[in-house]
Order: structure tokens, then C-alpha cells, then sequence
């Protein structure tokens, strides 16, 4: 197997009580978990001959799984099993179907409404910027981690925050503004951008001559109740950024829309309308619920999500965050109710990443809970108000537009590492 660049990175963040390679030596396991049964259905993809390289059928939406706890390199062990399968995380010469370019514009998208466990763990996010810093061919583009807790509910009342008190981390210390300053000061083009903080403001494009942060919305609705909307704006480099778009060149009046990759990183957890939240739903955080009076939110359960992912921009990788799950207070999850699992999982498919940890995380642990909503959660299921029901919306939308993701766990390649 070809080495890749990142696995001789080294690790320069400094977190709380000092560097990550002092808290967590590099390939040290992380915590024991509860091992997740494998399905009867889906045993086929757990055999040692799946996990070979180049055991990947075109027809299989492919799930990377990997234990860590943040601190540790699973994210390096995911991306390496990646490459293994032919799914390279850097494009290169010799990878030219790879998702990360040398000079690409690569935009996280996280959770950031809730403190405590309700956000993407900040742990995670410095090791998928390491991995990006790594790229072989020397990452010449820019970092950006954004999210837009919509400027209100949230931890605080208010919406989202890169800077959390109480944040999800191992040390409970290290925000997600405290990972961006601390890659800034040694020298690294990566910035945050709270898109709450113009969620209300209703902009033209770029193209348009308008070069105010802000949102763009559609005039019409969409049959999925979706009002589509998304963000515009200029990083503190610089850089000019349309969500849809892509990159804008002011001296050549061009976007170049392969330019902007998103990696959308969403924590796994409940939610008391929708019943599930993951790399579908988390996409409500590309949105400005405001701007469209609440139809952004509403759109979830008739497929808003779907029409959304393909009628802005698709994520290249969507990333799990599993480390803590919410199985019982959702977006809310405090640090007493969130339930340690000590896992990230990533797929290019972000339906069939959603199904696979929904019925092999997320349900397990509702299940522990009298009372919760683990029967609701079920991806299979198609009556109104129940995941499965909204998702499939979704999948519709994405199916409609050519993209090739399933629902069917037999649809799907688990590959474990």
C-alpha cells in the first residue's frame, strides 16, 4: 500500500495541559468500547476479504469505521484505509480522483449551537486539519470551520459559538476557536467563521457586484418546503466564499466552484422532532432559518435536506463524530448525558453513513433508555415523524439527482478497522 503523506505528520496542536503527543502517544489505543454486533444482513462486509484493498464494489456505498478517541490517530488509520480501498483522501498526480487538492479551499462544516457534547468534539476537528496540513504535495489553501447555529436556542439562547466555555473536548477546555488560534500562531491558513453572526442579512452574489457577508435566498420554494438559502463570505485572508458557487476571483470576475471542498462533520445524536441527527439534518447548519421564516427547519421531515445537499453543495466526505453520542437529549447533550462510544466513522455516501450509525451506535444506546425514542430512530421505518421517513425524503432528492447513495445496508461495504 502506497505510504501516504500524513502518516509521518507531526502533530503540532497544542491542547489543554500541553501537545496532544503528550496526552496520547500516536497509535496508542484509545479507550476500551462496547464492540458493535454485526448484522446478519450485513455480515458479508465484515470479512477479512472486504477489508483487502481493492475489495470495494462500484455499487457499494463504503463506510470507513475507526475506534478513537480524538487524541489518538484514527483519523490517520481512517484515511489510510481509504487509500487502501482506493478512495484516496489527497489528489495528486498519482491520485488524480482524490478529494483534497494541494491548494483547495477546504471548508469544515460542524456543529457548534450546543456546548458540552452537542458540538463536534475539538479534538477531532485538530486531527482532520492535521491530516488536511499533510497533504503530500504541501497544502497551499486554506482551513475554514463554520457553522451557523441560526442566532438563536443553543446553549446560551443565542445560537452558535467557536468559543464555548464548556466545550466538547477531552479536557472540557479546548474550543473550537482555541484549535483555529493555535494552528494561526504557528502560521497555517486556518480561520472560523460564525455564520450566525450574518444569518440575518439577505445578500446578492459576488458576481453580482455585492461583496457583504451574508446569505443568498432563493425566491422560490421548493417542492420539499425549501426556501434555499446558504452563506457568502469573505475570510479574514481574504478568500471569497459562496457555499454554491465556490471561489471568487474578483480580478477575473470567475468562480471556480471545484476549488471549495466541504467536509461535513456532524456529531451522532437524538432529536426530538426529527428523531436523528447526523450528516443529513447537520446541513441545517448550512442554512439561514431566519431569512426563510422557520421553512429551512421545517423542510427536514419532507426531504429539505436532500434538496439542499444536491441544489447547493455536496460534501466530498462526511466525517461521524461518535466519540460522545447523544442518545437522549439530542443537540442538548451535556456532558453527564452524552454516552461515550470512542468512534469516528466517514463515507462519501452521507445517507448510508447516517443509516449504518443510527442502527449500530445510536439505537443501542437510545435502547438503554425508558422511555426514549429508539424505535422512532429506525431508518427502516416509512411512517410520517419517524427518521427513516424524512431520510428517504431525502435520498429521493439525492437518487433523482444522479448520485448513487442508498438506505439498504446491503447497498453498503463496512469496512473496520
Amino acid at each position: 500500500m502506497k505510504k501516504i503523506g500524513l502518516l509521518v505528520f507531526v502533530l503540532i496542536l497544542v491542547g489543554c495541559g500541553g501537545s496532544v503527543a503528550e496526552q496520547m502517544p500516536l497509535g496508542e489505543d484509545p479507550a476500551p468500547i462496547t464492540p458493535i454486533e454485526t448484522p446478519a444482513a450485513n455480515e458479508a462486509a465484515y470479512t477479512a476479504e472486504a477489508n483487502e484493498p481493492g475489495a470495494i464494489a462500484e455499487q457499494l456505498s463504503v463506510i470507513f469505521a475507526e475506534d478513537s478517541n480524538g487524541l489518538d490517530d484514527g483519523v490517520l488509520r481512517l484515511l489510510a484505509a481509504m487509500e487502501s480501498h482506493d478512495q484516496p483522501f489527497f489528489q495528486t498526480d498519482a491520485s488524480p480522483h482524490g478529494l483534497i487538492a494541494a491548494n483547495d479551499v477546504v471548508l469544515l462544516q460542524i456543529n457548534v449551537q450546543w456546548a458540552e457534547r452537542g458540538g463536534t468534539n475539538t479534538d477531532l476537528i485538530a486531527r482532520v486539519i492535521e491530516a488536511i496540513l499533510a497533504h503530500p504535495d504541501g497544502f497551499t489553501g486554506e482551513i475554514i470551520i463554520a457553522d451557523n447555529g441560526q442566532a438563536q436556542f443553543g446553549s446560551g439562547g443565542r445560537g452558535g459559538e467557536l468559543d464555548w466555555s464548556q466545550p466538547n473536548s477531552a479536557c472540557r477546555e479546548q474550543s473550537t476557536l482555541d484549535v483555529i488560534r493555535n494552528f494561526q500562531a504557528d502560521g497555517f491558513r486556518v480561520t472560523g467563521v460564525l455564520w450566525d453572526e450574518f444569518t440575518t442579512v439577505r445578500v446578492a452574489e459576488f458576481s453580482d457586484g455585492d461583496y457583504t457577508d451574508g446569505f443568498f435566498v432563493e425566491d422560490e420554494i421548493r417542492h420539499t418546503g425549501l426556501e434555499i438559502s446558504y452563506p457568502k463570505f469573505t475570510t479574514e485572508f481574504g478568500t471569497h466564499v459562496s457555499f454554491r458557487e465556490g471561489i471568487w476571483d474578483s480580478e477575473t470576475a470567475t468562480y471556480d466552484r471545484d476549488r471549495l471542498k466541504v467536509i461535513n462533520m456532524p456529531v451522532l445524536k437524538s432529536h426530538m422532532l426529527f428523531q436523528q441527527t447526523g450528516a443529513v439534518k447537520g446541513y441545517m447548519g448550512v442554512v439561514s432559518d431566519r431569512l426563510t421564516q422557520r421553512r429551512s427547519h421545517n423542510s427536514v421531515g419532507t426531504g429539505g435536506m436532500g434538496t439542499l445537499m444536491v441544489y447547493t453543495r455536496m460534501p466530498v466526505l462526511n466525517i461521524m463524530d461518535m466519540i460522545w453520542v447523544g442518545p437522549d437529549r439530542g443537540p442538548a447533550s451535556s456532558y453527564a448525558s452524552a454516552v461515550e462510544v470512542n468512534m469516528i466513522a466517514a463515507s462519501t455516501d452521507p445517507v448510508a453513513l447516517d443509516v449504518w450509525t443510527t442502527i449500530h451506535v445510536l439505537i443501542p444506546e437510545a435502547e438503554r433508555i425508558p422511555g426514549g425514542r429508539a424505535a422512532a430512530m429506525n431508518p427502516n421505518l416509512d411512517e410520517p415523524g419517524t427518521f427513516g421517513h424524512w431520510l428517504r425524503l431525502s435520498l429521493n432528492e439525492m437518487l433523482a439527482a444522479g448520485y448513487n447513495f442508498t438506505m439498504d445496508e446491503n447497498e453498503m461495504l463496512v469496512v473496520r478497522g
